[in-house]
């Protein structure tokens, strides 16, 4: 049955909220970066590198810029040293909330973080707080529009690439992965002539916090505080919003 997913509600209004700021390429820079850092500028070596590097193109990214990020990484060229943090609170009504940052400057993005969650009826917690209420995964989302696979075909290859499930929405397919096989099924679909709409490793909420509209709207307001921070990356959160609140308020 076709369904409502939360999770890809939330995806598609960050994505939005993403086109919208024009600072995206910055962010996928840095994510660059440290992927090269740490495992180096090799992608074909270094699957974190690879992941990034194909976040990036999806994101029509320039070729120029993402070797720009992996030459600075590995010193060809004089760049600034990032550090990741992950900050994890609460949002308004009890929201779990992680905050993944890549700074220069530990103490300057503490206190702007800090500050956004003060501001918009959240607080900071300790790490570990709400990290267990997530789960890493491999996500991809296929476009029912833009594809003329059924359901069961689709899955079907799917879980034969290596994919833990499928879910279907009225407008999209779903498809989760463990980290270590997402490149294998997303390769293996884009064999079979599939393409995404969405297809990156991120953080996948086991429940979800509904709220009234009120909380809704402070909720977005912390979101968007945060992600216009240029040291924060990614904001993940399990916030249960009606559509038709979302399309209200934004």
């Amino acid at each position: 049955m076709a369904g409502h997913s939360k999770w890809s509600n939330i995806k598609r209004r960050k994505g939005a909220q993403d086109a919208k700021r024009g600072k995206l390429f910055m962010k996928l820079a840095r994510e660059i970066f440290m992927a090269a850092r740490q495992g180096g500028g090799d992608p074909e070596m270094n699957p974190n590198l690879r992941l990034a590097v194909d976040k990036a193109k999806s994101n029509n990214m320039p070729n120029e810029n993402i070797d720009r990020a992996i030459k600075k990484a590995t010193g060809d060229l004089e760049g600034v040293n990032y550090e990741e943090y992950t900050y994890e609170g609460y949002g308004p009504g009890g929201v779990a909330v992680m905050v993944k940052v890549l700074t220069d400057n530990k103490n300057r993005t503490a206190a702007d973080v800090r500050h956004a969650f003060n501001k918009n009826d959240g607080n900071l917690g300790e790490n570990g707080c709400v990290s267990f209420m997530f789960d890493r995964k491999g996500y991809l989302v296929v476009d029912r529009g833009e594809t003329e696979a059924d359901e069961e075909e689709l899955m079907l290859e799917a879980i034969e690439a290596g994919a833990e499930e499928m879910e279907t929405t009225e407008d999209q397919f779903e498809i989760y992965a463990e980290p270590e096989s997402f490149s294998d099924v997303k390769a293996a679909l884009e064999k079979s002539g599939y393409s995404f709409v969405t297809s990156e490793v991120t953080m996948i909420p086991e429940t979800y916090t509904p709220l009234d509209e009120e909380g809704v709207e402070k909720m977005l307001k912390l979101i968007d505080m945060l992600e216009d921070n240029d040291d924060v990356q990614e904001v993940y959160h399990n916030l249960d919003a009606d559509e038709a609140i979302l399309e209200k308020l934004s």
